[in-house]
């Protein structure tokens, strides 16, 4: 579940570095702020564009931040929150 993105890579060189070289994505691409889950655990995940994988059970993310910015599920769908102006 995408929460935020960033035009282009915006995280530490420390966290790009410590992916092998010959898998470590572009930085002149779309980065996903994500709400991941497995069968195990959920997480917030870093993702390039180019790793970017369908949800193919299209449904609810269990990840217990979905409340701070969605309001709900609805018809296979989350309603964002509308965010406060500064």
């Amino acid at each position: 579940m995408v929460f935020d993105i960033d035009p282009t890579f915006n995280h530490t060189d420390e966290w790009w570095e410590s992916i092998p070289e010959d898998r470590r994505p572009r930085k002149d691409q779309p980065y996903y702020h994500l709400f991941a889950e497995n069968d195990r655990t959920t997480y917030v995940a870093y993702v390039s564009e180019q790793n970017l994988l369908d949800d193919t059970e299209h449904g609810p993310c269990r990840h217990p931040e979905i409340g701070e910015h969605f309001e709900g599920f609805v018809d296979g769908k989350y309603r964002p929150r509308p965010r406060a102006m500064n």
